[in-house]
């Protein structure tokens, strides 16, 4: 039997998932690395792996797997579905691999059944609650295109339109008619005027970071990466100027 490598940071997790996937022998991991050097020994790896995991999470994992082992299977046990990870995953299974996604707020008796899938029937899992986001994300009227997202990940750490423009290599003209694309699609440019005063109500850049973290386009976790790439990014600037 194909060895099968669980990876959590949390050992109570790491523990249960041990107990329910006890017939197949598991390996158990505590990170990324871990994991990496567990699945280099086998030509195609099964691997059950949580998602946010400091020190590099489950998708960049998984991408790192896949590059190496374009069948190995993965089961994503995580207790988010947000779409920022739904979209990740599209843009990085590759077209012959088998994969899963189970919530954590599943009973054993549903991970365990997941894992069978997956492992032993060779087809995919995909929890219901993430087949609803995953139709979402791919619907024309919702979803965002990878420039769309880069600029609502700006404006979620607060960058002016000026410094989008600079960072993204465009006119500030092209950053706004992005903007301005990223809002309508969000349902964040609608116009709430006080009539008697004809002001705005909305600010429509915070109003539309309000609704990203309502969708789970973006979360906390992965705005704490990004907010290291943008101070590399700021560092980078300075040297140059």
């Amino acid at each position: 039997m194909t060895q099968l490598i669980i990876t959590d940071d949390n050992p109570r997790d790491r523990t249960f998932l041990a107990e329910v996937l006890s017939q197949y022998t598991p390996v158990m991991t505590a990170n990324a690395d871990e994991a990496i050097a567990a699945c280099s020994g086998s030509d195609e790896p099964w691997l059950v792996t949580d998602i946010q995991m400091p020190g590099g999470n489950g998708i960049e994992l998984a991408r790192q797997i896949w590059a190496s082992h374009r069948t190995a299977r993965i089961l994503f046990w995580s207790q988010h579905s947000d779409e920022t990870y739904v979209r990740a995953l599209a843009k990085l299974i590759p077209a012959e691999t088998v994969y899963g996604y189970v919530l954590k707020n599943n009973p054993a008796e549903t991970l365990l059944n997941a894992a069978r899938t997956v492992f032993e029937d060779c087809q995919c899992w995909i929890d219901p609650h993430v087949r609803r986001i995953q139709a979402r994300s791919q619907r024309s009227s919702d979803a965002l295109s990878d420039a769309e997202y880069e600029v609502l990940v700006d404006i979620a750490l607060g960058l002016t339109d000026k410094t989008i423009a600079e960072r993204r290599f465009l006119s500030r003209r092209g950053a706004q008619n992005r903007l301005q694309s990223l809002y309508a699609k969000l349902g964040a440019n609608l116009e709430h005027a006080d009539k008697s005063s004809d002001s705005e109500l909305l600010n429509v850049r915070a109003r539309a970071v309000a609704l990203a973290l309502q969708r789970g386009l973006i979360n906390a976790f992965e705005l704490k990466e990004e907010e290291q790439h943008l101070e590399h990014w700021l560092a980078s600037r300075k040297e140059n100027s």
